[in-house]
């Protein structure tokens, strides 16, 4: 396995490729403004033409986060898509048109208490109150719990009894945040998998979230290989890239800052990051420390990068003709 590259910032790699794929929090902002470079750095990619996703396990629609990412700084023109597992959901609930929404019926129970989340309101579902009643679940990932998983008990066995699907929005578990919860989305869909239920889960690092990119990106002609996904999550991001065999860039100082504390040259961050390469069975293609553009970089530089059978041609177009005699 190749090493990883350590970079100053991503003019280092944008000749590489043809699209960026980055996560939000803790890579482009904090939740209440974009981090020092972010928007230069994306400026920087409009300009060389190269087409930015924005990539977020949020359970929130695109239109939503479009205003939030407004009132933080990364305005609409930084950028050409948003995709959420919140759009996700809705979008092919609504539509029916690719497993498991395809089999799904309309009675839908949520785990999350109170009004049901924005991102649900244009679904043609209703919603029950108890388990045995419904045609689905879904567990959003940011779900209020009234107690603990345990009393959640007679609910997971009766969706798992009937045999329910349960759809898993947003694999991140609140203990990541927050240490001392007890209930999660998390916990309770561990326990449901413990049971044998019937999961599909659709945010990073799992598939159906990152071939929503793949389709996107192949409508412009752009393929797997030509995109890098920048991230700062091993469990999501670099693993979801990973299988999805598209490169990826790892932000060192996003949610795993604290394995790079006490880092102070290239010696300990290789051994920090051998470390969570070792916990998760990953290896990143690039490191980075925070999003920035880093060196300047001539225009020749950030020409896309050509595909084999183009690199024959333009050879070919190059050789000197010869005189006939």
């Amino acid at each position: 396995m190749a090493k990883t590259k350590f970079c100053e910032g991503l003019s280092d790699i944008s000749d590489s490729y043809m699209a960026i794929i980055f996560d939000e929090w803790g890579v482009l902002h904090n939740g209440k403004k974009a981090y020092d470079g972010v928007v230069d750095c994306l400026k920087e990619l409009r300009n060389r033409k190269k087409t930015i996703i924005l990539l977020s396990n949020h359970a929130c629609t695109a239109a939503e986060n479009k205003e939030r990412l407004k009132k933080i700084g990364i305005g609409p023109s930084l950028y050409d898509k948003i995709i959420t597992t919140g759009d996700y959901i809705a979008t092919h609930i609504a539509d029916k048109d690719k497993a498991p929404f395809d089999k799904m019926g309309k009675k839908c129970f949520m785990f999350h208490s109170g009004e049901p989340f924005e991102f649900m309101k244009d679904c043609d579902v209703t919603y029950v109150e108890k388990a045995d009643d419904a045609d689905f679940a879904l567990v959003t990932g940011w779900d209020k719990f009234k107690g603990p998983a345990a009393d959640y008990e007679d609910t997971l066995k009766t969706i798992v009894r009937k045999g329910i699907q349960t759809i898993f929005a947003v694999p991140d578990s609140q203990a990541l945040f927050h240490p001392s919860f007890i209930t999660g989305p998390g916990v309770v869909v561990r326990k449901l998998k413990n049971y044998g239920g019937v999961i599909t889960s659709v945010g990073k690092p799992y598939k159906p979230i990152f071939h929503e990119v793949i389709e996107y990106l192949q409508g412009k002609d752009i393929y797997p290989g030509q995109a890098v996904m920048v991230g700062d999550t091993m469990a999501h991001d670099m693993i979801g890239a990973d299988v999805s065999e598209i490169d990826s860039c790892f932000v060192r100082s996003g949610i795993h800052a604290g394995a790079f504390r006490n880092a102070s040259g290239p010696a300990d961050i290789d051994q920090a990051l051998n470390v969570l390469i070792a916990q998760y069975n990953i290896r990143p293609t690039y490191l980075i420390e925070q999003v920035r553009w880093g060196k300047a970089l001539p225009d020749r530089k950030h020409r896309r990068r050509l595909q084999p059978g183009e690199r024959v041609k333009r050879r070919l177009r190059r050789r000197p003709i010869k005189d006939k005699k």
